[in-house]
């Protein structure tokens, strides 16, 4: 009886076989075109690669002892190649536990010993096959919801930016003179309404890196005047709750194009932004630091401040897009994202030390 194939009808399922012993190949495909599959043959495992550039198939079902490249090392080239979709891997071996072991290093999803029972084969096969179907469908879900939430935020940032700029003209009399008790609601609701632009248009900038989509335009800055530019900014925040808010340099010269950098101006205005405001966020008493260094060929930028820190058990997810840390003004954790998306795409790196009850150290890395 035919295997019912969890692919659509009109998709036939690829198998590729590779064996050295022809009457082997010759064996598994009658056994497999008779369950209605396709296969393809390769007599080693390079020839078998070469046919990767031409068809992928939905399944490998490999020997492991041949000459040249065996089934082990198929594998491990298989699974280096990061673009491409999951594609179980079924080894057969005759060997014992040492040939087990070293292919589920290398990346293999089952095996069978030699010599093959049929009925084990079909078996395996349809096991890895509603393996790989489940996670394609996984994957599909993902995109479609990436694109979901990607018009949803394009959608969504064009009547915002309209109540923004109408709630403008509002505060200056545009439509008449505000009474005084509407005064404060007006101004609450534009908070809001910026703080939810805000969100929707980092949620795009996350997309967009995402998804490589985001163009940098890069040229030569330098990165102390657009630092101290950042700080000027959010001072009055800083002065609100009464904390001191520093820039410390340190060069091997005091000339000034020692903190010239190549790089994309606005986005990384963007993670100097997101840092300092985090840490005055999340600051109530001392103050917050913000130092530059030239070091081995980079740029070092550390955010410090002396804030409620970070558990330990946050601390390795706190620059996921999921992360909603447990502090009262913790907010959608979209900020972190995006600096660690920023920097990456500099080529750099972005870690932090952080200490509940003692602050927080951001630590940004870009080549210089």
């Amino acid at each position: 009886m035919n295997v019912t194939s969890p692919y659509p009808v009109d998709q036939q399922v690829h198998i590729l076989v590779v064996d050295d012993a022809y009457e082997n190949l010759c064996f598994i495909q009658a056994v497999l075109e008779t369950e209605g599959y396709q296969v393809s043959l390769a007599e080693n495992g390079q020839v078998a690669l070469e046919q990767f550039q031409m068809s992928l198939p939905h399944l490998v079902l490999s020997d492991v002892m041949m000459p040249g490249m065996n089934g082990t090392e198929l594998t491990r080239q298989i699974r280096k190649q990061k673009d491409l979709p999951f594609i179980p891997i079924l080894l057969i071996t005759a060997q014992e536990q040492s040939d087990v072991v070293e292919g589920l290093d290398a990346g293999a999803d089952d095996f069978i010993k030699k010599p093959v029972e049929i009925t084990e084969l079909l078996a395996r096969v349809r096991s890895l096959l509603r393996l790989k179907h489940s996670i394609d469908e996984r994957e599909q879900m993902t995109v479609m919801r990436e694109e979901f939430v990607y018009r949803l935020t394009h959608d969504l940032r064009i009547p915002l930016v309209a109540a923004d700029r109408m709630f403008t003209l509002v505060e200056r009399g545009k439509y008449g003179t505000i009474p005084d008790p509407c005064q404060k609601v007006i101004a609450t609701m534009k908070d809001s309404n910026s703080d939810l632009l805000q969100m929707t248009n980092t949620l795009l900038e996350i997309y967009k890196y995402e998804a490589g989509q985001k163009a940098l335009a890069y040229t030569t800055f330098d990165v102390k005047q657009l630092t101290e530019s950042v700080i000027e900014e959010l001072r009055p925040l800083a002065e609100e709750k009464g904390l001191e808010l520093k820039i410390v340099t340190k060069s091997n010269t005091n000339l000034n194009h020692d903190f010239h950098l190549s790089g994309a101006r606005l986005e990384l205005r963007r993670v100097i932004t997101n840092l300092v405001g985090n840490s005055i966020k999340f600051t109530d008493t001392g103050s917050i630091q913000i130092q530059l260094e030239k070091q081995d060929n980079s740029l070092i930028m550390r955010v410090e401040d002396t804030g409620c820190g970070i558990s330990p058990d946050e601390q390795p997810i706190v620059f996921e897009r999921e992360f909603q840390g447990n502090h009262r003004c913790s907010g959608n954790g979209l900020g972190l994202n995006l600096v660690r998306q920023i920097v990456a795409a500099h080529q750099g790196t972005v870690e932090l030390q952080s200490q509940v009850g003692k602050g927080s150290s951001f630590k940004v890395r870009i080549p210089a």
